[in-house]
């Protein structure tokens, strides 16, 4: 909850490869979470950002195409509000943040890897993992919002 200092709060969105579901998650909570957060995705194994999850968001009129997909370590002895895990991977290896940080976990379906089913089948997913996602970050906001 954000306190009468207007204070931030600071959310790191974890997955494996900070490839999509992170990335898109990071995308969705600095969008519809305005000022109220300060937003950072990460992943336990880095590696790029899914170009079908750029179309995705931006269909959404949300613009990830500059992100980059960052690797755990990068944040370290930061502190932070909430750690948010969104696959399983991701909370079994999660490391330790300083501070009075919460973790959440959330797990969301892999998308596909590239190459996997048509381009139009892999990006239907993408699209129903972002809309559960931006769902899921929706109730996120509201109950930091609650008195």
């Amino acid at each position: 909850m954000t306190d009468s200092t207007n204070k931030k709060l600071r959310v790191l969105i974890l997955c494996t490869g900070n490839s999509a579901r992170s990335q898109m998650a990071e995308g969705l909570l600095r969008h519809d979470g305005g000022n109220q957060f300060e937003v950072y995705s990460a992943g336990t194994r880095a590696s790029f950002v899914r170009p079908e999850a750029i179309q995705a968001m931006r269909e959404i009129g949300i613009d990830i195409s500059q992100h980059r997909s960052k690797n755990t370590d990068e944040f370290l002895g930061q502190e932070f509000d909430y750690v948010i895990t969104v696959c399983n991977h991701a909370n079994e290896v999660c490391p330790a943040f300083p501070g009075k940080t919460q973790r959440i976990h959330q797990s969301f379906e892999d998308p596909p890897a590239p190459g996997v089913g048509t381009d139009e089948d892999r990006l239907s997913i993408f699209r129903r993992v972002r809309d559960e996602i931006r769902a899921w970050l929706r109730e996120f906001i509201a109950n930091q919002q609650q008195p």
